[in-house]
């Protein structure tokens, strides 16, 4: 019998990576996404050009249409939960949105899940800001780029510390899903991810950097950059996070309440300044203002990958050079489509 896996935010850029790399595998694959983001509607259209696929049009917040949705497909042996309110400055603009997308949104999967297909394994796609801003870190400020003194990376022993309601939306459905696997026995993993980027991602000024970064440059737009451009993020190539999800799928019967921090690690970091530096090495010059920090925005963030590692046998592969580099190339050939999704 063929297996069926449950998609949500499946036109969006992870999802479409996650569509691509499964169907390839032979799964039936149903998604699930509202098309309400910017760029999702052109990528299911790629999508269904190339992989056969069901689609509903269906918002996380709508209960009963969610519910209908499992009662009629039934069942699903894997369910990636990826859809979400993305960006830390449309959740202080509008919090309510933003709970009832990333919480009550998780919520309602949960249920369903529990309810019709109990036996499958739930992956959710949560955040490193349920770490909080890390303002107790010693920070030692270089050139450009920030770097933790005397640690290498955030590993899950780090206290919960939401911060911004983004955290606080993302952070209550990632303690859902692990407390659902408890409570109710059932398979959960919550992926803490840092920074993920790739082809198709559709990147705009309050999420998606680096893709914001190399259309501003390929298109000639000018950005903002906000606090001084020193901020450090571990980067992830997308396919080494699909690597990871499938790992974690064949390890199904490990996966029971898991949660793991996931990022490009300690040898994959970059700093805004250096990704602009870069950028600019490959004939992207790139015309910015700065402006204040934005609320919750962490100096440093890298991902202690060690728990993830030893227990999934599972390392970034693709480095920053190679996978901003396929990225630029992906940029470049679709200039007109990236025009039109983003009103450039």
């Amino acid at each position: 019998m063929q297996r069926r896996m449950l998609i949500t935010g499946g036109a969006g850029f992870i999802g479409c990576h996650v569509v691509r790399h499964f169907a390839e595998k032979g799964y039936e694959i149903v998604v699930l996404d509202d098309l309400s983001r910017h760029g999702s509607a052109a990528n299911l259209d790629h999508l269904k050009e190339h992989y056969p696929l069901t689609h509903h049009q269906v918002d996380v917040r709508q209960t009963e249409r969610v519910e209908a949705l499992f009662r009629n497909e039934r069942r699903f042996e894997v369910i990636v939960h990826l859809a979400a309110q993305v960006a830390v400055t449309t959740s202080v603009v509008n919090p309510r949105e933003d709970f009832e997308v990333n919480a009550l949104g998780t919520f309602n999967l949960l249920e369903c899940f529990r309810k019709y297909c109990p036996e499958a394994l739930f992956l959710f796609a949560s955040t490193n800001k349920v770490y909080g801003g890390l303002t107790d870190l010693e920070v030692i400020e270089a050139n450009n780029r920030y770097r933790f003194a005397g640690l290498d990376g955030i590993s899950e022993d780090r206290l919960l510390d939401f911060h911004s309601p983004y955290g606080c939306s993302k952070g209550a459905a990632d303690q859902y899903v692990i407390d659902y696997a408890r409570i109710y026995d059932l398979h959960t993993v919550s992926f803490r991810q840092s920074c993920i980027y790739g082809q198709r991602q559709f990147g705009v000024e309050d999420q998606g950097w680096v893709a914001w970064f190399v259309i501003a440059g390929v298109l000639g737009v000018p950005i903002t950059v906000y606090g001084d451009g020193k901020q450090v993020r571990d980067v992830l190539y997308v396919e080494d996070l699909v690597q990871l999800y499938d790992l974690a799928i064949a390890h199904k019967e490990k996966m029971h309440g898991k949660a793991y921090n996931v990022g490009g690690g300690p040898g994959n970091t970059l700093s805004l300044l250096e990704l602009l530096a870069h950028l600019g090495s490959e004939g992207l010059q790139i015309n910015y203002d700065q402006e204040d920090w934005r609320p919750g925005d962490q100096k440093i963030f890298v991902s202690d990958n060690t728990k993830v590692s030893n227990e999934l046998n599972w390392a970034p592969k693709v480095a920053p050079d190679e996978g901003v580099g396929k990225l630029i190339d992906w940029v470049r050939a679709h200039q007109a489509l990236l025009k039109q999704v983003l009103g450039k």
